[in-house]
């Protein structure tokens, strides 16, 4: 998008993306700008600093399976909202699900149900109209 974004979201793989399509639906019906980037966290740690140093965007919404390290990693390095989709991939999702919900004090993730990601976007989409955009 042209714009400057409102929201990233960032995804580890292209298998997601049905989960990620429908954060992208809500965006788009809403009018809220956005980037979306696919980069994992453990296979390209140095592409995730890189973007992260140099992104604007004001929420994050990290889509990601198994470990879901993602969301954690995000919130590590950016003092902004960070929103974490748990992707039903092994386990119902319920792997994903704990890895996000169980962030160490001091890197908050809020995370919506397992690929509920729609919610993500309702739930940034919420964020930004605190900040009056």
């Amino acid at each position: 998008m042209s714009e400057r974004p409102l929201v990233s979201i960032l995804a580890g793989s292209t298998s997601d993306k049905e989960v990620y399509e429908k954060v992208e639906k809500v965006l788009k019906e809403n009018n809220i700008t956005y980037d979306l980037q696919i980069i994992s966290a453990h296979r390209n740690p140095e592409k995730l600093n890189s973007y992260l140093e140099k992104c604007e965007s004001l929420v994050f919404i990290a889509v990601a399976g198994l470990s879901a390290a993602l969301p954690g990693v995000i919130a590590s390095k950016v003092d902004k909202p960070v929103i974490g989709v748990p992707v039903s991939t092994k386990l119902g999702g319920l792997d994903a699900l704990l890895s996000i919900v169980q962030m160490p004090p001091g890197v908050p993730v809020a995370s919506v149900g397992i690929d509920s990601s729609d919610n993500a976007a309702y739930l940034a989409i919420r964020i930004l109209n605190l900040l009056k955009l």
